[in-house]
């Protein structure tokens, strides 16, 4: 055997070598994985690794999400593990839209510029993925808890206004009441001064509806209505919780009877943080019929939160926004986020809303009632705009409860994980 040949032979042995010490390596930094995390080798499928980055600025206790791998699109359970600390994270796989998307929480802190390094496998359910969060349909309510302790309830069974003779004021398809991670209740409903705001809503003050001027938000007008129409589905998860339901946006105006002029999809996902409250909702309408529905301008309606009876009063509550401005100086400005907070019972709490900077005519303006607790991104006291046939109006915001004063530092860096979320992108290798 020749020099020539005997060097050939050499250099492919090396190769072959350094192919099955890659392939170790990668089945090895597997299988430590898998034992780790307590997932059994059998269960183990193919599998991909991510890398997030945090981006700009620290991330901790940071809902992550990217759109499901297309491997992995007919999956039912996925494991993933944090390879810097051989360590199983909880996942779940959730509806954005129209799209699947994979969701876990980034709990441990993640440095400005920094990135972190995981496993996705098919298979298996893993030994972390305990239910944190459950969502329960009484017949009436979905009662939402994280770690047992409530977050708020869904009402899709109509809530009798307190006055009988009242009984216009009887409503569906909102949120109240609403938790501090306390235990505390943060929202308020049917409250004398005001019996049409409830909890959390979204109505529109001022339709135009086949030439007809139409009321979704003041019930006593009885020029209009929005009302729960169907559960779609709900479920918890290691993750987080969800429900998808169906609202009605109906106008009570034509001589032949009610019809109902916007079909509202909201979808809720509150997410397994128990110190904090942490949950998002996506607000899809689309007309009902086949003519459009025109939101007229007015300086208030939309996305609306009433606060607690307890901070009725100009001295009860303020809030505080995205730029520094409260019930004095922040009515019609246009913040990022704003939250209202107050006392309840011998501590502060509060409640914040994040705008996604996807929404229509982001940032967007804000009615900040001066003498009672509510406040709703108003965006139609810009001008009039329209929901065409066959078009989808879709609003996201999250929402932010705690227990304790109002932090602005906290708040922006909520708006920033949700505005601008770290970064995952699938790697070839660690």
């Amino acid at each position: 055997m020749g020099l020539e040949t005997l060097q050939k032979n050499w250099i492919q042995t090396n190769m072959k070598i350094r192919t099955i010490n890659q392939a170790l390596v990668f089945n090895l930094t597997t299988l430590v994985a898998i034992l780790m995390g307590g997932l059994a080798v059998s269960e183990a499928g193919p599998g991909v690794y991510l890398e997030v980055a945090a981006g700009n600025q620290a991330r901790q206790n940071c809902v992550v999400s990217m759109p499901v791998p297309d491997m992995f699109k007919n999956q039912k359970h996925l494991t993933l593990f944090r390879l810097d600390k051989k360590q199983e994270i909880p996942v779940q796989i959730g509806q954005a839209g129209e799209q699947k998307e994979l969701v876990w929480i980034m709990r441990d802190l993640l440095p400005a510029g920094a990135t972190r390094k995981y496993q996705l496998l098919t298979g298996g359910t893993g030994s972390q993925q305990k239910e944190q969060v459950t969502v329960i349909d009484d017949g009436e309510h979905l009662n939402v808890k994280v770690a047992e302790k409530p977050v708020l309830t869904y009402n899709h069974a109509i809530v009798k206004a307190p006055k009988r003779d009242e009984s216009y004021y009887d409503k569906s398809g909102y949120i109240h009441p609403l938790y501090t991670p306390s235990g505390k209740v943060i929202s308020d409903d049917f409250n004398p001064d005001h019996p049409h705001q409830h909890g959390i809503m979204l109505s529109w003050r001022k339709i135009l509806f086949e030439g007809r001027e139409n009321n979704g938000w003041d019930q006593k007008s009885q020029l209009g209505k929005v009302e729960h129409n169907q559960v779609n589905s709900f479920s918890g998860g290691p993750v987080f919780g969800s429900f998808t339901t169906t609202i009605d946006h109906i106008d009570l105006t034509k001589k032949s009877g009610p019809v109902t002029m916007l079909k509202e999809v909201w979808q809720v996902r509150v997410y397994a943080l128990d110190e904090q409250f942490l949950f998002d909702i996506r607000s899809n309408q689309k007309c009902a019929t086949d003519q459009p529905v025109t939101i007229d301008k007015i300086h208030y309606g939309g996305m609306t939160v009433r606060g607690h009876a307890d901070w009725h009063g100009a001295d009860a509550y303020n809030y505080l926004t995205s730029e520094g401005k409260d019930k004095l100086t922040g009515n019609q400005s246009r913040p990022s986020w704003v939250e209202m907070y107050g006392r309840l019972g011998d501590e502060t709490a509060g409640i914040a809303i994040l705008n996604h900077p996807g929404n229509f005519r982001f940032p967007q303006p804000v009615r900040l009632h001066p003498t009672m607790p509510y406040f709703c991104f108003a965006v139609a006291s810009l001008d009039p705009f329209i929901i065409e046939p066959g078009k989808s109006f879709v609003s996201r915001y999250r929402y932010y409860v705690h227990d304790g004063k109002p932090n602005a530092e906290q708040d922006q860096r909520l708006w920033e994980d949700y505005a601008h979320p770290p970064q995952v992108k699938i790697i070839s290798a660690p």
